[in-house]
């Protein structure tokens, strides 16, 4: 069984890129008869279905807004139904749902139609105690589970860069990987529910980081530097990040074209502080960034988590980083 034994070799490692170059092409074309179903395609979603596709997957999309999987469909994806529809002979069932609420509303649903033995890899952003019940429902249904949210936003998808945090029993992790590696780099961190634990920590320090750029260039552009050039002299240096340059970049065009939007960063926030509670933590910088989201929800829930320069903002009316006119979707145009 060399194909068996080089996937448990590869979730050991815990390394992608071994486990593709240990593959002989019998064992890849073996891997590709792998049926997916996936559950969401909005702004991940999609992105991630036409990567799997491309990979040569055989894919079945649904969403609760059947218009939503257009680009799915013509990129060779088949839409099911309904959700029964949709998971009744896959292998493997990936969701890309909008929050925990939901996953449990939709993988409910689906339970009894999910073949036994299959995978559900549910790659949401939700709370741990979430990810911990969706385990021990479907377990009781005979079907495993791993939750593996994401980061690297729309662009990760897009270039199949994302960084996947794994929740899963090594076996799973393994099972997995041919199909998470076609998304990103996926790295396991414990048992289901710890990878919505690590998504929470690194929300926490995305969620930190943004008002810290925001505050850095807003205190440059009052002090009367210049914002670009004080942005490009702090690359390469310790205050460098991946933030910096994207976020950044995007305060400084004021485009707020979403990306990863504000109602996500806010619902991860406050899952963020529903764990440190369970654990018994106080997060006070947590529980400020938090306060700064609900504010950003009320006025700009659908523009890119980056509009935290725009709250801030509202708090210094007299300075505004540069003159450029605001980019914001639609619904959020104020």
């Amino acid at each position: 069984m060399p194909g068996i034994f080089m996937m448990f070799k590869c979730a050991l490692k815990l390394k992608i890129t071994d486990c593709y170059e240990s593959v002989t092409s019998d064992e890849e074309d073996g891997l590709k008869q792998l049926r997916i179903a996936f559950l969401g395609t909005g702004l991940m979603g999609q992105p991630m279905v036409a990567r799997l596709l491309a990979a040569g997957f055989a894919v079945t999309v649904w969403n609760r807004t059947p218009s939503k999987t257009a680009a799915c469909v013509a990129r060779g994806a088949v839409l099911a139904a309904d959700v029964g529809s949709a998971v009744k002979q896959a292998d493997v069932i990936v969701t890309m749902l909008a929050d925990g609420w939901v996953v449990a509303d939709v993988l409910n649903a689906a339970a009894v139609h999910i073949p036994l033995q299959a995978l559900v890899i549910d790659m949401s952003s939700t709370g741990q105690a979430e990810a911990q019940q969706m385990a021990a429902m479907l377990t009781l249904h005979g079907i495993a589970f791993m939750d593996a949210p994401v980061s690297g936003g729309v662009i990760g998808a897009q270039q199949g860069t994302l960084a996947i945090m794994a929740g899963a029993s090594v076996e799973d992790f393994a099972r997995a990987l041919p199909v998470l590696s076609v998304l990103g780099t996926a790295t396991r961190v414990g048992d289901p529910g710890c990878g919505q634990l690590a998504k929470l920590c690194n929300q926490l320090i995305v969620g930190g980081t943004l008002h810290l750029v925001a505050e850095a260039l807003l205190l440059a552009q009052a002090g009367g530097a210049d914002p670009a050039a004080v942005r490009a002299a702090l690359r390469g240096g310790f205050a460098d990040s991946r933030i910096l340059e994207v976020h950044g970049q995007r305060m400084l065009e004021r485009n707020f074209m979403p990306g990863g939007q504000v109602q996500s960063q806010a619902k991860d926030m406050q899952n963020i502080l529903t764990a440190a509670q369970q654990h018994g933590l106080q997060l006070p910088q947590a529980e400020l960034i938090a306060q700064v989201y609900q504010r950003l929800l009320a006025r700009y829930p659908q523009a890119d988590q980056s509009a935290a320069l725009l709250d801030l903002e509202l708090h210094n009316p007299t300075v505004r980083l540069t003159q450029l006119a605001d980019q914001l979707p639609l619904k959020n145009g104020m």
